[in-house]
C-alpha cells in the first residue's frame, strides 16, 4: 500500500490502514476503553496488528481455545462462596435485557445459586422489541431491578453535544451505563458486580485478560475540571446551559474517596465461563424469553446484537464515518474469531452491509434530539478522516477496504 503522508489522519489513528488477515478487522478500530476527552485531534489507542498482519483480537481468540474453563469455573465458585448470602442481594448484574445480561443474571441465579440484583441504565430511545425483551428478562427470571430515572432534558442536550462535537451518539449513554451500576453497588453495599465479556475479546491489550477483575480506578475520578462530556468541559456545559454540578451525578464516576472504604469488585463473567455471543443468544431465547429483532439490523446482517436502542444503528454508522469500519465488520470479525464464518464469507457480508445508512429510525432520532437531518449529514463529512476517505464528483469513497476495492486500492 502506498502511503500518502498528505492525507491527515484524525483522532490519532494510524496513517497506514491494515486489515487483520484472519479476522478482517482493521487497525483503525479504537479500543473499548471509555474516554472522557475526545476531539477531532485527540489521541486514541487502536487495535494492534503485528507485522504479519495478525491482530491482538485474533491472537486472544487462539489463546482462549487453550484456556481450561473447568479450572476457571472452580475460581468462580470460590469467588461466589465469598459473597453468597451476604445480604438480600449478593451480586449485581447491569443490563437492559439483551442476550448478554439475560445470560449472566440467569446463570448466576439458577446454576450457581446467587441472588443478583439487576441494574439498568435505560436506552436513549427503546425499540418496542428491546423493551419487550427487558420485561421478559425480569419476568422469566423473577429478577428485581433498579432502573435509572434520568433527567431527559439534560441527557438530550449532552447527547446532542456529543454528536455535534464528537459525532459520537452514544458517549453519554456509555458513560452512564459504565458508572450507574458501581454507584448502586456502593449505595446498597453490594460489592460484587458482574459484566459479561472481557474487553480483550475485542482487541484491547491481551494483558487485559490476565485477571477477571477490573481496576477500580476505572470507576473513579479526582476532579470535575479534568473531565469532558460531549467534547466540552463540565464548567462550559454549566455556563452554557445553567447546569448544576448535581445534574452530572448520574453520569460521572464515583469519587476516589468514595471507594476507599468500599471493597468494590467488578468482574467479567467471560473470564470464568467460555463466553460465545451466539451461545448467549440461544440461552437467553430458551430461558429468558428473549426475541431477536423482527428484521435485519441496518448496517449488518444480524438480528439480535444491541437491538434495544433506536440510536444504536446511528452509532455504528458514525463509527463507519470516523474509522472506516461499520457494524458488519464488527460482527464478522467476532464470528470469524468464533469460527462461525469463513474469511471469504465475511468479506462478502462486509461488502454488502458495512456503512449502510440507518434510515429506519433516523428521522425519529433527529426529531428527538432537535437536529436537522441535512445538518447531521454535513456533520458526517466534517468527521471523515482524509486518510480514510476521498471525495470524487461529490461522492465519498473509502480509500482502502478489506476487499481491496477502495479508491486507492485500485491504483
Amino acid at each position: 500500500m502506498k502511503l500518502n503522508i498528505n492525507n491527515k489522519a484524525y483522532y490519532g489513528l494510524p496513517q497506514k490502514v491494515i486489515f487483520c488477515k484472519k479476522s478482517l478487522i482493521s487497525n483503525q478500530r479504537p479500543n473499548s476503553s471509555i474516554e472522557f476527552q475526545h476531539s477531532i485531534n485527540s489521541k486514541k489507542k487502536t487495535l494492534r496488528i503485528d507485522s504479519n498482519g495478525i491482530s491482538d483480537s485474533w491472537k486472544y481468540s487462539r489463546i482462549k481455545k487453550k484456556i481450561n474453563f473447568k479450572d476457571r469455573e472452580k475460581k468462580l465458585l470460590k469467588l461466589l462462596d465469598r459473597f453468597r448470602g451476604k445480604g438480600e442481594f449478593d451480586c449485581l448484574v447491569p443490563g437492559s435485557g439483551g442476550k448478554d445480561s439475560c445470560y449472566a443474571a440467569h446463570i448466576l441465579k439458577y446454576k450457581y445459586g446467587m441472588n443478583p440484583l439487576t441494574v439498568t441504565w435505560p436506552p436513549i430511545l427503546y425499540t418496542s422489541y428491546g423493551l419487550e425483551n427487558f420485561k421478559n428478562w425480569l419476568k422469566t427470571g423473577n429478577f428485581k431491578n433498579i432502573s435509572a430515572k434520568r433527567n431527559e432534558k439534560f441527557f438530550k442536550i449532552l447527547t446532542k453535544e456529543s454528536i455535534i462535537n464528537l459525532l459520537h451518539p452514544f458517549q453519554t449513554f456509555i458513560l452512564g451505563q459504565k458508572n450507574f451500576a458501581p454507584k448502586i453497588a456502593k449505595k446498597l453495599n453490594i460489592p460484587l458486580v458482574f459484566y459479561g465479556e472481557n474487553e480483550a475479546e475485542h482487541g484491547n491489550p491481551i494483558s487485559d485478560n490476565n485477571s477477571s477483575l477490573r481496576d477500580n480506578s476505572y470507576y473513579a475520578y479526582k476532579n470535575l475540571k479534568d473531565l469532558r462530556l460531549g467534547g466540552l468541559k463540565i464548567k462550559e456545559l454549566m455556563n452554557i446551559y445553567n447546569f448544576k454540578s448535581k445534574d452530572f451525578d448520574d453520569i460521572l464516576p464515583l469519587k476516589v474517596d468514595q471507594l476507599k472504604n468500599f471493597p468494590l469488585e467488578v468482574h467479567y463473567l467471560g473470564y470464568y465461563l467460555k463466553w460465545i455471543p451466539q451461545e448467549a443468544f440461544y440461552y437467553s431465547v430458551e430461558n429468558c424469553g428473549f426475541k431477536p429483532s423482527p428484521f435485519r439490523t441496518q448496517g449488518t446482517y444480524s438480528k439480535y446484537n444491541s437491538i434495544d436502542d433506536k440510536i444504536d444503528d446511528l452509532h455504528y454508522y458514525t463509527t463507519f464515518i470516523k474509522f472506516g469500519i461499520g457494524r458488519a465488520t464488527y460482527d464478522v470479525s467476532q464470528e470469524i474469531r468464533n469460527e462461525h464464518l469463513t474469511v471469504d464469507e465475511g468479506k462478502k457480508l462486509i461488502k454488502k452491509y458495512d456503512g449502510e445508512f440507518p434510515n429506519r429510525y433516523f428521522s425519529e432520532v433527529m426529531r428527538y434530539l432537535n437536529i436537522k437531518e441535512n445538518y447531521f449529514l454535513k456533520l458526517c463529512d466534517k468527521f471523515r478522516s482524509p486518510h480514510l476517505w476521498k471525495k470524487v464528483k461529490n461522492k465519498w469513497y473509502l480509500r482502502h477496504t478489506v476487499n481491496k476495492d477502495g479508491i486507492d486500492d485500485r491504483k
